[in-house]
Parts: C-alpha cells; sequence; structure tokens
C-alpha cells in the first residue's frame, strides 16, 4: 500500500517507530498553508475514504498533525465525514460529553498512570476506531503512549509458552467493582448509574448482560461485574493475521477494584503478569501530543495508556465502529 496521497505530505514525529516495516505513527501533514484549514481537512478525507482507512489498518495509528483544528466542533467534523458509524463508550473512566460524537478522554487526576488497554476489551462490541484530539497539550508529561499488540502475544509466546496455552485454553475472568456514585478522584470512578445510563437496578442488569456481565450488588450500593470467560488474545480480518495481546490481565490483576484470573478461577502467576508489563513498556511508543494533533487509532492493534501529567491538558475522544 503506497502513502502517496496528493493532499497529504508524509512527516514524522518524535518516538515513532518502525516496526515490522510499519512507521507507527504514519503522520500525515498538509501540503501548504491552504491545506492547513480545517475544511480544506476535511475536504481531503472525503475524497480519500478508502485510502485513509487503509492507512490506518496498515500502519495501526495515523497522526494528523499541522492542521488548525481547534476545538470539539471541527474534531466533529473530521470524525463525522470519515463515516464510521459512533460507538458509545462503556467502562469505568468518568468522561462528559461534550458535543455531538466527542467526548473527554479520562478525566480522572492527571497525576495518576492510566494503564496500556484495548477500549472497551471486556466489552463484547468493542469499537474498531479510537479518534483523539488535542484541544490544551500539557506543559510536561502526558503522553498518550501506544503498544502494537501482536509484538506483545509474539513476545509472551516465547517466554512463556505453557502459560499462555493453559490461559488460552481455559479463557480469562475479570471483575471489576463499580461505584455507588462518580468519584472524578479516580481514574476508575464512574459509578454504575453513570456506566449504565440508568438508575434502575433491574434496567441496569438487563444492559449489563447485554454486554456480557454479570453483576452483584454489594452493601456499599456499588455493584460487581463479574465478565468471563474472556479470550487471552484475538486474530482480526485484514491485519496479517497476527495474534493480539487482546486483554486487559496486567491492568486490572491483583488492584483494588478489580482482578484477572483464569475462568476457573486459576491464579495468573504474579511473575507472569510482572513480566508482561515489562514487555508491553518495552514495546511502546510514547507519543507526545501537540495542539491540534488528531490521533486515529486502530483499537484492533493497539493498546494506548496515558502518562501522568502537569495541568492544564485536555484531549477530546471519539470511538468508532
Amino acid at each position: 500500500m503506497e502513502y502517496n496521497c496528493k493532499e497529504f505530505k508524509v512527516g514524522k514525529c518524535e518516538g515513532e517507530k518502525l516496526v515490522d516495516g510499519e512507521t507507527i505513527p504514519l503522520v500525515l501533514n498538509p501540503r501548504g498553508i491552504e491545506e492547513r484549514e480545517v475544511k480544506s481537512l476535511v475536504s481531503a478525507l472525503k475524497e480519500n475514504k478508502e485510502w485513509f482507512e487503509q492507512m490506518i489498518i496498515k500502519n495501526s495509528a495515523v497522526l494528523l498533525r499541522g492542521f488548525d483544528v481547534r476545538n470539539a466542533e471541527e474534531f466533529n467534523d473530521i470524525v463525522d465525514v470519515c463515516g464510521w458509524e459512533d460507538i458509545r463508550y462503556v467502562g469505568p473512566a468518568p468522561r462528559t460529553h461534550i458535543y455531538k460524537r466527542i467526548w473527554t478522554a479520562n478525566e480522572g487526576p492527571l497525576s495518576e498512570f492510566i494503564y496500556y488497554h484495548h477500549e472497551m476489551v471486556l466489552i463484547k462490541e468493542h469499537p474498531k476506531k479510537v479518534i483523539l484530539f488535542c484541544e490544551v497539550p500539557p506543559p510536561e508529561g502526558g503522553e498518550t503512549p501506544f503498544v502494537p499488540s501482536f509484538k506483545v502475544a509474539e513476545r509472551m509466546i516465547e517466554e512463556f509458552p505453557e502459560a499462555v496455552k493453559e490461559m488460552e485454553e481455559k479463557g480469562l475472568m475479570y471483575t471489576f467493582t463499580a461505584l455507588s456514585k462518580n468519584n472524578t478522584g479516580s481514574m476508575r470512578g464512574r459509578g454504575w448509574e453513570d456506566a449504565f445510563q440508568t438508575s434502575d437496578r433491574q434496567e441496569a442488569e438487563r444492559r449489563a448482560k447485554a454486554l456480557g456481565m454479570d453483576m452483584e450488588w454489594l452493601p456499599d450500593g456499588g455493584v460487581k461485574t463479574i465478565l468471563v470467560p474472556r479470550q487471552l488474545t484475538r486474530v482480526f480480518e485484514g491485519r496479517k493475521g497476527r495474534k493480539m495481546w487482546f486483554n486487559t490481565v496486567v491492568g486490572m490483576h491483583g488492584k483494588e477494584l478489580s482482578s484477572a484470573t483464569m475462568a476457573d478461577g486459576t491464579l495468573i502467576a504474579d511473575e507472569v503478569v510482572k513480566r508482561c508489563g515489562e514487555i508491553i513498556e518495552e514495546e511502546s511508543i510514547q507519543f507526545k501530543w501537540e495542539k491540534g494533533d488528531v490521533l486515529f487509532l486502530d483499537n484492533m492493534a493497539l493498546l494506548h495508556g496515558r502518562r501522568p501529567s502537569l495541568p492544564p491538558r485536555r484531549v477530546l475522544v471519539a470511538t468508532c465502529k
């Protein structure tokens, strides 16, 4: 697949990596001053929809940099023109709706590290694309690093073949506790009413079941969600048959509000989880934000996270099927 497109110029960014012949992220810049305008960008995306989507799948991440994208309304225009159906976020992260398809990214404390994950990895239907827009870049820190998931799978299979085989065969079980009310002091502080968009327990149970979750109500008004069985790895069409490390074992294993075990309750060895975390970090691409950046991530192929940051930092998000 050729990078050539008359409306864009291929650029570079700090931290990009060449992984198995692919540049991650692929940076696309405007060809000239007039092409910096959002209306020109929207027009270029409209005329090159198929090519642009192929670039996302081929390179796993595409960064539009150097365009004059200023706010949620313009970001929404960019998302809309791509023609992908919206998918509503389901998960523990506190978020605020901003405009049409646009939400804030995780509003948990900027001092906390949001661990690497595929968006909505535990839900039956996952977004294929996560699109991020930097409205206010952080003065220090606040990177959104991402990781080629197939590299993690390759290295884990090489280092822990028996453990990976057992997890593959048995499947995984996760538990997560949703609070009774929102707590924006936590990056996982979304209350169950907000998460399920209802204050009716029976309706919440129905919606949870539709998402593939079981629920246990807790004495303090919170709820424990149970997700079982879940796969360790996945292979998605159009991505070279690669086995993706499509799970959140490291992010949920042994945490205060969550757990990750094998589906039959067998514990996952601490050393396996620890080494997996090290591999993920070793394979990470440390992407730094600039004002106006629009980053398209292939959610099937990349884990992503958020580094601790000094304020202010404002990144908006849209998720698409």
